[in-house]
C-alpha cells in the first residue's frame, strides 16, 4: 500500500515544525517518508531541518548527499589531502576540475548571500549525529553524475562544457538573481552545470531526473526506520516522491543501472582509423615520391602536433621537462589514450613541481584570478592539462590537414 500526501504550506498546525515548507508524504512497504523540500541558499530551510531533526517525530535522517559531497561540506582541509598525482594517473583530472568549479561556484555563493549553500544538508547530518539518530546518504556519487552527463552531451557537448569549466573556475561575477531564484526551487549540481553548460535535455535527465529515480531507490533500501524524514533539494521533490511510491523495480537493480558508466568500446575504433591514415599516409608519400617524401610528412606531422602540445605547456609554464614531455607524447596521442599528451605533461608537471599544502588551501582562492592560476601549483597543473590538450588537438587537425593536403596534391 503507497500514499501520497502534500501537506499544505499554508495554516498547519502551530506545533508543526516544517510549517509553510514544501513537504511531500509516501507511506510504504510499512515505512512513512517525509520528504522536505529546502533551498540550498535559504536560512529558513536551515531553521526547519533543525526544528525538524530536532522534534523526535523521526527514527532516521536521509540527506541528498553523496559521501564525498558530505566530507567537503564538513571537512575543509579536505582539497589538502588529495594526491593530484594520483588523480592524474587514475584518468580522474576532468573531474577534480569539475568538482573545483562546483566549489568555486558554492565560495562566490556564501561570499555574495553570506550563508553557505548547503548548510542545511549539514545542518541535519550534525544535529541528527548529536541525537544519535542513523543518518542515510542517499545521493549518488558527484562524479558518476558528471561522468554520465558528459557521456550523453555528446563530442561537442563535452567540448562546450570542458571550456565552461575554465570559465566558471575564472569567474568572479556576483550570482545573477535568476540562479539564485533557481537555487531556491531547484538543485545545486543543476544551477551549477547550468554554469558551463547550456541547458539540454541530456543534462536535466542525468543531472536531475536520474537522481530522483537514484534517491526513491536508496531510500527504499532502507527498511530499519518507521519514520524517515529526507532532506532534498525543493526541485527534486515531485519527481522524489513520484518514484518513491510508485516505482516496482528492485531498488539494487536501479542503483545499478544508474551507476553504470559506458565503457569504452573493446576496439579501439577511432585510434585504429586515425593510425592507418597516419601509416598509410607515411606509406603512400614513400611509394609516391621515396624515403624523401615520407620522411618530410612524418617531420610535418610531428612539428605540427608536438610544437603545438609543447606550445600549451609552455603557455601553462609548464616545467622545461613538462614541456618536452608534451613535445614527445602529443605526436603519439591519436594512436592510444594512454599516451594523453596532456596528462602525460600534467603527470610530470605534478611529479617535478608537487603541490604543497599552501597550494591547496589556497586552490578556491586563485583560481579565481588569472594570475593565480600561473601562481597556484594545482591550478597550474589543471592549465597544464586543459592547455596541452588544446594545443595537441589543434596540432592533430592541423597535421592531418597538411598531409591530406599534401597527398591529394
Amino acid at each position: 500500500m503507497t500514499t501520497i500526501q502534500s501537506l499544505p504550506e499554508s495554516a498547519p498546525a502551530p506545533a508543526d515544525p516544517l510549517a509553510g515548507q514544501p513537504v511531500r508524504v509516501v507511506e510504504r512497504d510499512g515505512v512513512r517518508y517525509t520528504l522536505l523540500g529546502t533551498a540550498h541558499v535559504s536560512r529558513a530551510s536551515v531553521e526547519a531541518v533543525r526544528a525538524a531533526v530536532a522534534s523526535g517525530r523521526y527514527d532516521a535522517i536521509a540527506v541528498e548527499l553523496d559521501a564525498g559531497r558530505l566530507q567537503s561540506l564538513t571537512d575543509p582541509d579536505l582539497l589538502a589531502k588529495m594526491d593530484i598525482v594520483q588523480v592524474i594517473r587514475d584518468g580522474k583530472t576532468h573531474v577534480f576540475a569539475a568538482n573545483l568549479a562546483l566549489s568555486t561556484y558554492q565560495r562566490r555563493l556564501a561570499e555574495q548571500l553570506d550563508v553557505e549553500p548547503g548548510a542545511e544538508l549539514k545542518a541535519a547530518v550534525e544535529d541528527a549525529r548529536a541525537l544519535g539518530l542513523p543518518v542515510k546518504l542517499i545521493d549518488r556519487e558527484v562524479g558518476l553524475t558528471f561522468r554520465r552527463a558528459m557521456q550523453r552531451l555528446g563530442w561537442w557537448g563535452r567540448a562546450r562544457t570542458g571550456a565552461g569549466i575554465l570559465v566558471a573556475m575564472f569567474g568572479d561575477e556576483e550570482v545573477g538573481d535568476d540562479e539564485i531564484e533557481k537555487l531556491k526551487q531547484g538543485d545545486m549540481l543543476e544551477a551549477s552545470f547550468s554554469e558551463f553548460a547550456s541547458h539540454s535535455p541530456a543534462l536535466y535527465e542525468t543531472v536531475i531526473a536520474e537522481r530522483d529515480r537514484y534517491m526513491a531507490a536508496r531510500l527504499r533500501q532502507e527498511r530499519d526506520a518507521a519514520h524517515v524524514l529526507a532532506v532534498v533539494g525543493a526541485g527534486h521533490l515531485p519527481g522524489l516522491a513520484r518514484h518513491l511510491a510508485e516505482d516496482q523495480e528492485e531498488p539494487a537493480g536501479v542503483m545499478g543501472e544508474l551507476e553504470a558508466v559506458r565503457e569504452k568500446s573493446g576496439f579501439p575504433w577511432m585510434e585504429t582509423i586515425i593510425g592507418a591514415f597516419l601509416l598509410g599516409g607515411f606509406a603512400w608519400g614513400i611509394w609516391q615520391g621515396g624515403i624523401d617524401v615520407g620522411a618530410d610528412l612524418l617531420l610535418q606531422w610531428v612539428l605540427a602536433t608536438g610544437l603545438l602540445g609543447a606550445l600549451g605547456c609552455a603557455i601553462a609554464g609548464g616545467h622545461p621537462l613538462s614541456i618536452l614531455a608534451a613535445f614527445v607524447a602529443s605526436p603519439l596521442t591519436p594512436l592510444h589514450p594512454a599516451l594523453a599528451s596532456g596528462t602525460v605533461s600534467a603527470f610530470v608537471e605534478a611529479t617535478l613541481r608537487k603541490p604543497t599544502y599552501a597550494d591547496f588551501m589556497a586552490l578556491r582562492d586563485d583560481v579565481q584570478t588569472l594570475k593565480g592560476w600561473w601562481r597556484n601549483r594545482v591550478a597550474r597543473i589543471l592549465l597544464n592539462f586543459f592547455l596541452t590538450s588544446l594545443g595537441t588537438a589543434i596540432g592533430v587537425w592541423t597535421g592531418g590537414l597538411r598531409m591530406l593536403g599534401k597527398l591529394v596534391g
